[in-house]
């Protein structure tokens, strides 16, 4: 077993469990902060993680954890603010902090994610601050990777679940950006692609796209979710004026669902126009072969029975 110690910000989200699983089967230690550990809970039970109480924007606490690790994994992001200057704090700022942590704790390795169509010039704001992120990371002198995922699938995803959910609630969709596309990419591949990256040499200094085999509208996707709930619905587009006023009513609401920083990040595909990277030597999975495990209207029946049972009922 590695005596490797690896810090993963960010490792109690949706890609930091799989990540953290993963770094856990392959003998790594693994340090994992965040702000309320009860929110981690489903980390503890994992042989080699620890799971510590910390808050990572504070400069001295993040030099304090990187200190004795081999590497930092970066996963934190959002996708929208709470409140004004979120993305600049949690993108642009944490990357400062966390480069500065690195050399003052000796910790060489860096592996950062990012985002498709990240770049200080980009449509909106996420992704601007997300390649401002990634400047200040592969300009900071040290072994570095930056990953480049399209929209993220999996049983925990926020994405494909939340148009599930509103299939279940609306008799319509009214669809904003309907033919904006997508190149889904399963959570387990982009995990699998950060492990692999760790120890591979050839992968310092390279910033890598990872998506999934196939690409998709965003109307077939919303499509293909309704076929496999059980729930279709009509999809209603919606142009560029009606898809802005959509997103400025929503943005407002409870939940933010959508905003319009998330329609100026559709108007560039998220696609990768390539292949993936053969270093990491796997072939992604297709969408076809995970989304009916964990949207199929068996699989959702199977986990109502579970809680069902799990509560008495």
């Amino acid at each position: 077993m590695r005596e490797t110690t690896i810090l993963v910000l960010g490792g109690s989200g949706f890609v930091g469990r799989h990540l953290a699983s993963q770094l856990s089967t392959a003998g790594y230690r693994v340090v994992v902060p965040t702000r309320r550990r009860e929110r981690a809970k489903h980390l503890i039970l994992l042989p080699t993680v620890d799971v510590v109480e910390a808050d990572v924007h504070d400069a001295s606490t993040l030099e304090r954890l990187a200190s004795g690790a081999s590497a930092v994994i970066n996963l934190i992001g959002i996708l929208n603010e709470r409140r004004r200057g979120d993305f600049e704090r949690v993108h642009v700022e944490l990357a400062r902090k966390l480069v500065a942590g690195c050399r003052a704790a000796g910790v060489g390795r860096v592996l950062q994610m990012s985002a498709l169509n990240a770049d200080s010039g980009g449509p909106s704001q996420y992704l601007r601050t997300k390649g401002e992120a990634e400047a200040i990371v592969a300009s900071s002198g040290l072994l570095w990777t930056i990953f480049q995922p399209s929209v993220i699938f999996g049983r925990e995803d926020s994405f494909l679940n939340l148009f599930a959910m509103l299939e279940r609630m609306l008799p319509l969709i009214a669809l904003a950006c309907p033919n904006a596309r997508f190149q889904p990419v399963f959570v387990g591949d982009v995990a699998r692609a950060f492990v692999r990256a760790l120890d591979a040499d050839a992968t310092r200094g390279q910033r890598y796209r990872l998506c999934g085999p196939k690409i998709y509208t965003l109307r077939e996707l919303v499509a293909y979710v309704g076929e496999l709930t059980g729930h279709e619905r009509p999809i209603l587009p919606l142009g560029p004026a009606m898809s802005d006023l959509q997103a400025r009513v929503l943005e407002c609401l409870p939940g933010k669902l959508m905003s319009r920083d998330n329609l100026a990040s559709m108007q560039k595909d998220s696609v990768c126009g390539c292949d993936f990277p053969a270093v990491f030597g796997f072939a992604p999975v297709a969408l076809e072969a995970i989304a009916p495990e964990y949207l199929a209207r068996t699989a959702i029946k199977s986990r109502y029975d579970d809680l069902r049972s799990q509560s008495g009922r």
